[in-house]
């Protein structure tokens, strides 16, 4: 039920010409969805981010009190011209933000809100340059990791689904997508038995998870190992995050063309938009509150891993 989104979405995105204001014009039918897109300039080029809001029916943007809901669409760009013709790799967790915005926003013409309001936040980028890693080069961003958590982790979200293409490692060998731990203040806790259960609903399938470490939930800049960024946005925001991999069964290189995989990024955007669902309903939890506050009153905050040692204060 997601497919057709995901490939309008596509469809809008692999072009050379494309921005923000073009994937914009993708909601003109809808009254009700807000947007606002942001050029920004970096040291290496300049990319549109774009922040869609759809309202709930008891959401805190119309004085209500339902839980607010993040989806952030990671990704360096969804282009690396003119070295790379074509969308690369990197793009995924943009088309499944978009793709999950756009089905949300179909939902509410269709009669069927959520009580709590949806933000989701992506960037757009046609012409990033790409960078070193093992084992396969990644793509890089025109603007620096600082700017993009200041543009896509919004206070307002109470929890956070990061998507990202997570294909260039050796430690996610599944093609479709797979969920990470939640990540919360610095602490790597267990994964969601209620992500789990979305997750097998959506998919029709036993759930796939991923492993991440202490270096990954660190910012970049640090000089430690990440296995990318993923997790990213759980360095700029106390709300638990969880990381949605779009992944592959080999290696693919995040500036790989020809390496998007339409029914994937659909199954990613389904899981993504019953999470909003459940999460804004109250009948989904990231983590275990009161687990949580033993871990903290046993061990103290970790909250200082998510700042020490940046590319500003290493």
């Amino acid at each position: 039920m997601t497919l057709k989104q995901t490939m309008i979405a596509l469809e809008a995105m692999d072009d050379a010409y494309v921005t923000g204001e073009k994937v914009k014009e993708l909601f003109a039918g809808y009254a009700e969805v807000s947007i606002e897109v942001q050029k920004v300039t970096g040291e290496k080029g300049s990319t549109d981010f774009i922040k869609i809001v759809i309202p709930g029916t008891e959401g805190k943007s119309k004085g209500g009190s339902a839980p607010t809901f993040g989806i952030v669409g990671r990704l360096g760009g969804i282009g690396a011209r003119p070295s790379r013709i074509g969308l690369v790799s990197d793009a995924d967790g943009a088309v499944a933000a978009v793709a999950s915005a756009l089905k949300l926003a179909d939902m509410q013409v269709k009669g069927d809100r959520l009580k709590g309001d949806i933000i989701v936040t992506t960037h757009i980028c046609p012409d990033a340059p790409t960078r070193p890693h093992e084992p396969v080069d990644f793509m890089d961003s025109p603007v620096d990791i600082g700017a993009m958590n200041a543009h896509e982790v919004l206070p307002e979200m109470e929890a956070v689904l990061s998507i990202d293409t997570t294909k260039g490692n050796r430690v996610i060998n599944h093609k479709g997508f797979a969920i990470s731990p939640t990540v919360k203040e610095g602490y790597i806790l267990r994964v969601s038995e209620d992500l789990l259960r979305i997750m097998e609903m959506t998919t029709g399938l036993l759930p796939v998870t991923f492993p991440i470490t202490m270096q990954d939930i660190t910012p970049y800049g640090n000089d430690l190992y990440h296995i990318n960024s993923i997790l990213q946005p759980a360095v700029a925001t106390d709300a638990p995050v969880v990381g949605v991999a779009v992944t592959a069964q080999s290696v693919v290189p995040g500036c790989g063309t020809g390496a998007s995989h339409e029914v994937d990024i659909a199954a990613a955007t389904r899981f993504a938009v019953e999470v909003a669902k459940e999460f804004t309903n109250g009948t989904c939890a990231f983590y275990d509150a009161e687990e949580y506050g033993r871990i903290v009153k046993l061990y103290g905050s970790m909250k200082v891993l998510q700042t020490a040692g940046d590319a500003e204060g290493k």
